[in-house]
């Protein structure tokens, strides 16, 4: 699994011009789904996006985590972080993993952030959505399972 993790101010998703799904602060993550992934590496990342200490502490330090911040995740499922665009101009999504493999453990990775006490609002898997965010810092990571 891939994610791109954006400390936020705020965020939001739409599908169809209503919003699905919308944080004040905390993180976006972009989750990447390929191949290799099971349940065990979706609670993994979960459990490390969890504790994850990106926001700034009295002295300036990123020391604080969500939860002493108070902060949610908004969560959206994103093939597009497994294409390759090595060849050609069109990426190719061959190491994305199948909807049908893919949707059930986004579905984990979210319930598994919500066993870990973290606020998780989600995007609508295999949607036409439009995420709007205020990327706060900037700051930007990303996290793989693997690594």
């Amino acid at each position: 699994m891939r994610a791109v993790i954006q400390r936020v101010s705020q965020a939001s998703v739409r599908v169809d011009g209503a919003v699905v799904g919308q944080i004040g602060p905390g993180f976006l993550v972009l989750l990447g789904i390929t191949h290799s992934d099971g349940e065990d590496e979706a609670t993994w990342l979960a459990k490390k996006i969890a504790g994850l200490r990106l926001f700034e502490d009295a002295e300036g330090k990123m020391n604080l985590g969500l939860a002493d911040v108070g902060g949610a995740v908004l969560a959206v499922s994103q093939f597009t972080l497994y294409g390759n665009a090595a060849k050609g101009r069109r990426p190719s999504f061959t190491q994305a993993a199948r909807p049908e493999q893919a949707q059930p453990l986004y579905e984990h990775f979210c319930a598994a952030l919500r066993t870990e006490g973290v606020e998780v609002a989600q995007g609508i898997f295999q949607a036409h959505m439009q995420v709007a965010l205020v990327n706060d810092g900037p700051v930007t990571l990303i996290v793989e399972t693997g690594d």
